[in-house]
């Protein structure tokens, strides 16, 4: 086992809790739940997100405004003006953000836009970026590698941890298999092991590892059962003219119904999913 001597679970009452704004914290006994877009597209399709989640209620949103991609001719996000967006939805609706952090170059822009910086797994293993978010006092959704190990995805954590930052969530996100009918292979299995190896939060993104929107909802529930702290699902107000990733994003109806239909899981397994979003508090 990698040397993770600041992840790694010792003690039973050693438990991470790493809060999302003033909204929820993962690692309680609340399931948080972040929906949203793949990519930021205009202020238009943000305000309806935010709109048609709060009855789910989402505790956060995602969204990438700095997205990479396998083609450099795919839309890569709007940048700078995308992160104008998240500053106008954050003011209006009071919905903690969640966005995608590249390069060491981008965190100053992104960090007072975000409240949540995201590690996709393409750079989890991008030590130098690590080891800057470990100095930003901001937490850090760390997702597991295309083909990472477990022990390869804790000492990716570790690098974070040890650099001052102990906000680390952990999402497992799918990894890379011969079958190519899912975009990825779900691993719950691994959610089971770092919530027995770790003491950090975990949650799972079923989204990129489904890569089919009907198969969405049965994998967060097992999620949700084999013990995650959350769940963080893509959904579009037009999901087919999503400009990436549309196969897997629910519509908002759907992603609200799949809100719903977790509180018996949740329940069965001693979780709680948050009824309702606390009052806004932001001016409009």
């Amino acid at each position: 086992m990698v040397q993770a001597k600041l992840a790694a679970y010792s003690d039973e009452k050693q438990v991470t809790t790493v809060a999302l704004g003033d909204r929820a914290s993962f690692g309680g006994q609340d399931i948080v739940i972040i929906g949203g877009p793949c990519a930021v597209e205009s202020l238009a399709q943000m305000e309806a997100v935010a709109e048609g989640l709060q009855d789910a209620p989402v505790q956060g949103l995602r969204g990438g405004v700095y997205k990479p991609r396998t083609s450099p001719y795919s839309f890569q996000g709007l940048g700078e003006e995308g992160l104008e967006i998240f500053a106008q939805i954050r003011r209006r609706y009071g919905l903690p953000v969640v966005t995608e952090v590249m390069a060491i170059s981008q965190i100053d822009a992104i960090a007072p836009h975000a409240d949540m910086l995201q590690v996709g797994s393409r750079n989890m293993q991008n030590f130098d970026l690590l080891k800057a978010l470990g100095e930003v006092d901001k937490p850090v959704l760390l997702k597991r590698g295309l083909a990472a190990t477990i022990e390869e995805f804790i000492g990716a954590a570790e690098y974070i941890l040890s650099h001052g930052n102990p906000n680390v969530v952990l999402c497992e996100r799918g990894i890379r298999s011969f079958d190519s009918y899912t975009r990825n292979v779900l691993d719950l299995g691994a959610v089971v092991a770092l919530k027995q190896i770790t003491h950090l939060p975990v949650i799972v993104d079923p989204s990129h590892a489904a890569g089919k929107r009907e198969l969405i909802a049965p994998l967060a529930k097992g999620a949700i059962a084999c013990g995650a702290d959350g769940l963080i699902i893509e959904c579009h107000p037009q999901p087919e003219e999503s400009v990436s990733d549309a196969r897997q994003a629910l519509s908002l109806p759907d992603m609200v119904a799949l809100v719903q239909s977790l509180r018996p899981v949740a329940a069965a397994v001693g979780r709680n999913i948050i009824e309702v979003n606390p009052p806004q508090t932001l001016a409009a």
